[in-house]
């Protein structure tokens, strides 16, 4: 029995491979929704408190590493209150640039920062008139179809499109993949791990479209790819990416090892938008010429100890809480609030509750000044510089980021959003549910479901796909075999390129 993928290849009359791809497992979609079901801030909710087995767990994560794991806190709140200054006096100098031009000659300076910051600017990845010209025609094929489905419903700013023309040329674009390589190539694993970074998946993802003066998308500092799965045993857990936080070695911890991420389970809740594939990077093309504050992101530079901190917060408790404001004066206020965050001031949490701040099932992880203190996210999350059209912008998976409460620049601000993901084993099955969409026309499957662009005029299709963007782009959407004989491999990029052929139904 031939899959829907097999048989709509078949069928369609393109150049793509007529091997029998072997059956997906078809999965039931989502319920219907859009971006504003990921975050309990952007639906309306309230955050509910969670369960008795939560503090179970948090017992078990630290259970014998207790007097580590205070020392470590203590050393993270001091390197936090070291650090914090300087990113606040940098601002957004602190973010990485590069001209695509520059990829194959990167200074040291620019890496060593991307390594420690998690952020990083590419400058011209495309060219401006071809990011407009983008922008122009997915303006022509919302007005064509006026029934797409946008957040807010009354003044749409982001639109659940997965698969228009801009979209498959862009994640195609020779360009973008060539950033990708290289911004995935500043993760690491052993020769032999069953990854490459050189081999880049496509994620289909969403599109935003802000207009001056929106202050409905007002999405707050939060972290995706999963929340409670971060200190799930059955979701981050089954790599151990956090183990050296959890032992009480928070220096050990490195957020660019990706072998460890290669079992994860980010989305064990099915979450509306929660992403279920492996995401070195999110990121997004600009289609805009936008800066500070006029619909742009923010991003906490912090990556590393930003991490470790939202991670551990949850095993700690203030000796004290903070007094009325309104009963003192400001330097009594200031000294009450440093003598508050003092790590003199924070012991672990006894006894120990079901809490793990701003973490819901099925929803992002959600950050705020009240939940994590010692972050200063007030002053913290800093504006990614001045972007052009066709500039690409890039943030690791773990770095928490945000956008401006209000829209308060005079045109639109206009993001792709299109993430760096390496090939996998979990990506290739990821692309083959992904497949299914595609043809169908249905939501990316990490999406609301419904009919999506299924009655679409004017989707891309998949016999237009290798005329439209090649081998290498037919590849990356699962669409056309890897080459797993290239020169070069190292053992683990052959395995995979292999057993992703394999589950991609080529060959075999």
């Amino acid at each position: 029995m031939l899959s829907t993928s097999a048989r709509c290849l078949r069928n369609s009359g393109s150049k793509l491979p007529r091997t029998q791809l072997r059956t997906a497992a078809t999965q039931a979609q989502k319920r219907a929704g859009d971006i504003s079901d990921a975050f309990v801030s952007l639906s309306g909710q309230d955050f509910k408190p969670l369960g008795p087995e939560y503090a179970a767990l948090k017992q078990r994560l630290i259970r014998g590493h207790e007097d580590k794991v205070q020392e470590s806190w203590n050393r993270l709140l001091r390197d936090l209150r070291e650090e914090i200054p300087h990113i606040v006096e940098l601002g957004s100098k602190v973010i990485p640039e590069i001209d695509f031009r520059d990829l194959d000659s990167a200074s040291e300076d620019f890496n060593a920062a991307l390594k420690s910051r998690g952020v990083a600017v590419v400058r011209g990845v495309v060219s401006e008139e071809e990011a407009l010209k983008w922008k122009e025609d997915l303006r022509e094929y919302i007005r064509r179809n006026p029934q797409t489905k946008a957040f807010p419903p009354d003044n749409p700013q982001v639109f659940e499109l997965y698969w228009s023309r801009p979209q498959i040329l862009a994640r195609a674009h020779p360009n973008l993949l060539k950033t990708q390589r290289f911004l995935m190539s500043y993760w690491h694993s052993s020769p032999s791990a069953p990854i490459s970074t050189q081999h880049p998946t496509s994620y289909a993802d969403r599109l935003r479209m802000r207009l001056p003066g929106d202050a409905k998308f007002a999405l707050g500092p939060h972290v995706d790819g999963g929340s409670v799965e971060r200190w799930d045993e059955r979701g981050y857990g089954l790599g151990g990416v956090y183990e050296d936080i959890w032992k009480g070695q928070w220096e050990k911890f490195d957020p660019w090892e990706a072998e460890c991420r290669l079992p994860v389970v980010s989305d064990l809740h099915q979450g509306v938008g929660a992403c279920s594939m492996f995401r070195m990077y999110q990121g997004w093309l600009s289609m805009s010429k936008t800066g500070p504050f006029e619909g742009t992101l923010l991003v906490n530079p912090l990556l590393a100890k930003a991490t470790a901190y939202y991670l551990l917060r949850p095993f700690f408790t203030p000796r004290k809480g903070l007094a009325e404001p309104s009963t003192q004066s400001t330097s009594e206020s200031l000294s009450n609030i440093s003598d508050f965050l003092s790590e003199d001031n924070w012991q672990l949490e006894l006894p120990v509750t079901s809490a793990l701040q701003g973490a819901t099932p099925g929803h992002g992880q959600e950050l705020s000044p009240v939940f994590h203190p010692h972050l200063h996210l007030q002053n913290t999350m800093v504006h990614v510089p001045r972007v052009r059209p066709g500039d690409y912008v890039a943030w690791h998976c773990d770095t928490i980021h945000a956008v401006d409460q209000k829209h308060a620049g005079q045109s639109d601000s206009s993001v792709l959003y299109i993430p760096a993901c390496p090939l996998t084993e979990g990506n290739a099955k990821g692309l083959v549910k992904q497949r299914e969409t595609f043809i169908r026309g249905t939501p990316s499957p990490d999406f609301g479901g419904g009919v999506g662009e299924s009655e679409h005029v004017g989707r891309v299709r998949v016999e237009d796909m290798e005329g439209l963007v090649g081998v290498e782009g037919c590849r990356a959407m699962g669409l056309k075999e890897w080459d797993s004989g290239e020169d070069g491999l190292a053992r683990g990029q052959r395995e995979v390129l292999e057993r992703a052929n394999e589950i991609l139904g080529f060959g075999g």
